[in-house]
């Protein structure tokens, strides 16, 4: 039995997010960005004709389009909306798991049996769009990877079905750009030796593209191929990452529980960046060294930037420890889990922040992840 996956992707999230609550920015440049210092995190369809890209500097954006509107963005409204379409979703759906705040993949296998697995799919993407008021597109076709380029071939606002006698003819003329794996430094190495195209990549011997790219080369040639049998994983917001410390005596010293609940965030944060989870809500828990427990929670936008994970965490200690007794434990829970890549805060973020994280991840894995981080969480040690 062929699978029969769908990738659905809101076109431009955030723009089609700020549409909604304020028509005027309708049919006109748009950037959606913090100050001269930050950096684009959306742009509209209008802005992108003037060479607009999400991540691109402010500064650039606007020599490119002096003209585009800059709206800084309410992160609320956007987690708002995105668990909205969720539900949506998820009301009719078998199977469906989250990818990012504005992403999601269903598994609608055997649904052919009954009723056209397609039909349904056009019927959902109805619904979505009466429901919420955003614009969607999406495609079907066996597995994850082509049913996400077909849904990048199809924006915006299309849909498409790639059946798997097609799937070939489809990506073969297509450039390696479109391919979720294959990021600008792949990209340029293959291009040095004439691999511009899926098809061309697809005939190239696996052995080959396992010595110039490393283990990643089978997986790419697979994908070339039309060939991913990775699972839609049902999606959960129950799932949760944590740490705990007991202290060894029951302290008062609010210096170095801070910088224990630093330290921990810190940890947590890389471990959300490296398995790929954005959290959406973090907890901080407390005994006293009566036992009694407490604990206080604060929902934020999806994120994995220990920046603004370990501010969230700090200013909820502050605000549940209120006896001033003794502290016998800590403890620190990102929950709200979904997958997805670090996603940037409007209002604080910029190119040289976003450059750090980079370098430090990349230590972190070559070193381990005691190897750098923030003086003020370096007292914390697993």
């Amino acid at each position: 039995m062929n699978r029969a996956i769908v990738h659905m992707d809101l076109d431009t999230f955030f723009v089609s997010c700020e549409r909604l609550v304020n028509s005027q920015l309708n049919d006109i440049p748009l950037i959606i960005g913090g100050g001269d210092r930050g950096v684009v995190s959306s742009c509209s369809y209008e802005a992108r004709t003037f060479g607009v890209r999400s991540a691109m500097p402010m500064k650039m954006a606007l020599r490119l389009c002096p003209q585009a509107r800059v709206v800084k963005g309410d992160m609320e409204l956007y987690s708002k909306m995105s668990h909205t379409v969720t539900e949506v979703i998820e009301e009719s759906a078998p199977v469906m798991e989250k990818a990012s705040i504005d992403e999601f993949y269903l598994d609608l296998t055997g649904m052919d049996k009954f009723f056209g697995a397609y039909k349904w799919t056009n019927e959902l993407g109805a619904k979505i769009e009466k429901e919420t008021g955003l614009p969607i597109s999406y495609a079907l076709s066996v597995n994850k990877t082509v049913s996400k380029i077909g849904t990048g071939e199809s924006k915006p606002h299309g849909h498409r079905e790639i059946p798997s006698v097609g799937v070939h003819s489809f990506l073969n003329p297509l450039s390696i750009r479109k391919m979720p794996m294959v990021g600008n430094a792949t990209f340029q190495l293959l291009s040095r030796v004439g691999i511009r195209t899926i098809g061309t990549l697809s005939e190239i011997p696996v052995e080959v593209l396992q010595q110039m790219i490393g283990k990643n080369g089978v997986d790419l040639w697979k994908k070339a191929n039309g060939i991913d049998e990775t699972p839609v994983m049902p999606y959960s917001e129950r799932k949760s990452i944590s740490k705990e410390r007991t202290f060894n005596s029951d302290t008062t010293d609010i210096h170095v529980v801070k910088s224990l609940i630093s330290g921990m965030a810190e940890q947590l944060a890389y471990q959300l960046r490296c398995e790929k989870w954005l959290t959406s809500t973090v907890v901080v828990k407390i005994r006293y060294s009566n036992f009694d427990t407490e604990t206080k929670q604060c929902r934020v936008t999806y994120t994995s930037a220990d920046h603004t994970l370990t501010r969230i965490a700090l200013e909820l200690f502050d605000k549940i420890y209120t006896r001033r007794m003794r502290l016998r434990l800590v403890g620190l829970r990102f929950t709200d889990l979904v997958h997805g890549s670090y996603q940037m805060n409007l209002f604080e973020d910029n190119t040289q922040l976003i450059n750090l994280y980079q370098a430090m991840d990349a230590i972190k894995m070559r070193y381990g992840s005691d190897a750098v981080g923030r003086a003020v969480g370096f007292n914390f040690s697993t």
